[in-house]
This record gives C-alpha cells, sequence and structure tokens, in this order.
C-alpha cells in the first residue's frame, strides 16, 4: 500500500479503558468493528489509561491490564503495523492539549454531561476534577490525531458532540486547526446486556461477575456464565422486548454468526431454554478460542509486545505532536528553541 493512498483514507480514533476485562459486549459492540475497518480506513487504537485515573485504580493491576488489554487488540485481530495501537499515557500531547482545550470549554457545557452525574453517584467517595473534565480529555484524544471519525455508541455521543463544539469554537476563533469529527455507526454489532439483568448494558465494572464474559473466560466458564443467565417463564424463543434475556442470548448467537435474527429464531423457535443457551455458549467459546490462543502466544513473546509498544508510541507522537504544536502557535505559547 503506497504513502498517498494513506493519505486518502479517513483517519478513525477509538479506544478503551483498561479498568476490567474487555467483555464479551465490549468485544461484540465494537473491538470485533474494529478489525473490519483497518483495511479501509488509517486507525488509531488507544488503550486510554489516563481515563481509567478517574477512579482509584491498584497501580501494579492498572499495568498488568493496560498490556492485557493492548495484547488482546492484536489477539482479536488488530495488525499493530497497519494501526497504531498504543497507550494514551505515553504521548504527553493527550494532557497537555486537555489543557488547553479546558480552557475553551465551558462550564456549564461539562455540567450537562449524563455520564459524569452517573459516575458521581457511583462513585460519590471520589468525586475528582479529572472525573468532571473526562470529555476534555476525550476531545483531546480525538483532535490530536485530525479524526474524522469516532465509533461511538449512546453513551458517548454526547461527548462527541461537546468535542465537535469545541473543535468549531477553536476553529472559529483561531482558523481551520482541527478537523470536526463525526460518529461512526458500525452497520453490525448489537448492544449485548448484562447476563443477570438484560436490561442494563454488560459491564466489566459489574460486580457480579455472572453478569458477563470476559474474553480470557475458560470454555466451561463461559457455559457456566451462560447457563445462568437470566431468562423468563414464557418457554417461548421470540425475538421481542418483553422478554429481554432471550432477545440478549439472540443477539449475541447472531452478533458472532452475523445470521439474520429472523432465521435464527425460526430455526430456534422449537428448543427449550437449556438447548438455546447451549447453542449460545457453543458459538461464543468457538469465537473466542482462536483470540484465547493468539493471546497466549503473545503473552509469551515479551520483546514483541514491548517493540510494539515503543514503535507505536513513537508513531503516535508524531501525528499528535504535530497537532499539538500547530495549537501552539495559533494560541501564542511562544515556540521551543530547538
Amino acid at each position: 500500500m503506497t504513502a498517498e493512498n494513506q493519505k486518502d483514507k479517513k483517519v478513525i480514533f477509538s479506544g478503551m479503558q483498561p479498568s476490567g476485562n474487555i467483555t464479551l459486549g465490549n468485544y461484540l459492540g465494537a473491538l470485533k468493528n474494529w478489525t473490519k475497518l483497518q483495511d479501509e480506513y488509517n486507525c488509531v487504537f488507544c488503550i486510554v489509561d489516563l481515563h481509567a485515573l478517574t477512579v482509584r485504580q491498584d497501580p501494579a493491576e492498572l499495568r498488568r491490564r493496560s498490556r492485557e488489554v493492548l495484547m488482546l487488540y492484536i489477539a482479536a485481530g488488530l495488525d499493530p503495523e497497519k494501526n497504531i495501537i498504543y497507550y494514551q499515557s505515553h504521548v504527553g500531547a493527550h494532557a497537555e492539549l486537555a489543557w488547553i482545550l479546558n480552557c475553551y470549554t465551558y462550564m456549564g457545557e461539562l455540567n450537562r454531561m449524563t455520564q459524569f452525574k452517573e459516575k458521581s453517584q457511583k462513585h460519590s467517595e471520589n468525586i475528582n476534577a479529572g472525573l468532571f473534565t473526562y470529555p476534555v480529555l476525550m476531545a483531546a484524544d480525538i483532535l490530536l490525531y485530525q479524526a474524522n471519525l469516532v465509533p461511538v455508541g449512546n453513551d458517548q455521543s454526547q461527548h462527541l458532540e461537546l468535542c465537535r463544539d469545541v473543535a468549531i469554537r477553536f476553529n472559529n476563533l483561531y482558523g481551520e486547526t482541527f478537523i470536526v469529527p463525526e460518529g461512526y455507526f458500525p452497520k453490525v454489532g448489537a448492544r449485548i446486556m448484562s447476563l443477570q439483568d438484560p436490561t442494563k448494558k454488560m459491564s466489566k465494572s459489574d460486580e457480579n461477575e455472572n453478569s458477563y464474559i470476559t474474553l480470557l473466560d475458560s470454555p466451561d466458564t463461559i457455559l457456566r456464565k451462560i447457563k445462568k443467565a437470566v431468562t423468563d417463564s414464557e418457554a417461548k424463543i421470540a425475538y421481542r422486548d418483553e422478554q429481554p434475556g432471550i432477545k440478549n442470548l439472540l443477539n449475541i448467537y447472531c452478533s458472532i454468526t452475523e445470521e439474520p435474527i429472523e432465521k435464527v429464531v425460526e430455526r430456534f423457535s422449537s428448543l427449550g431454554y437449556g438447548e438455546l443457551k447451549a447453542k449460545v455458549a457453543e458459538v461464543v467459546v468457538e469465537e473466542l478460542r482462536p483470540i484465547q490462543e493468539r493471546f497466549y502466544q503473545l503473552e509469551k513473546d515479551k520483546s514483541y509486545i514491548d517493540s510494539i509498544i515503543k514503535n507505536n508510541a513513537e508513531r503516535a507522537s508524531r501525528i499528535a505532536y504535530k497537532t499539538l504544536s500547530k495549537v501552539q502557535r495559533k494560541i501564542g505559547l511562544p515556540a521551543k528553541i530547538r
């Protein structure tokens, strides 16, 4: 692929926090879709470890999980040569631009962020300034790489709108500086819900480990968790809101097999709930098997992973500091003497 072809491609930016194991929901809702984007776009995939600090972290666990997430990105099929896969904390431009953008973001805008309100209730003992300004750091993440597109779910759409507002405000003051990003909404990938409360999104921060499946769960663990999944007393396999547990299991199955829901419901209509769960567990185990095998291979190759971490941080930094230098010049910060 020529450099000119690369230049013609749009840029996509996305990332995940290393605040817990990547779940099946994260994989089917985001990571699996990312692997389909890497040929069509210039992709920047970040492990957003600075964002994780808004909640108190065990230092050793944070380091371990950050490396684990990076290896899972690669194990799931993201090419570290074709994409930029890196730690947010290894590119200082993220924090530098976030401070500058803080000065162009209004308190009223941040006060309206529903995620801040929700997280403040959940972590009432630690309502820190980072939690409040989290969307500004997210804006810096995106704008540093002049991203055209950002894959977003409903829970992040408000943050993307703020990012767009700040970019437009800055551009209006200083001339064209940032590309104003658009949301990218993948065609496939259902919203995967908790196995224990199918009215809530599957979350790696859920206290009940039976509510989610992680990418590194063993086949026996996956089968056990799906067997325990909440269903209902209707004893009928149908895809409807009145049966959220069954609907969730069907979404998981179809997100993996990429079969139409209607065909699967028709094929499974004569099955009992136990048989449905066994079918779902089977496709989940087979989907995760090659990811797990690749992950454990990568885990043994420390020097290879270390080289990816170093090289990709350097690649990310070259792009990020180019944008940051432009911003610093436009707002009047003194140039560095080289």
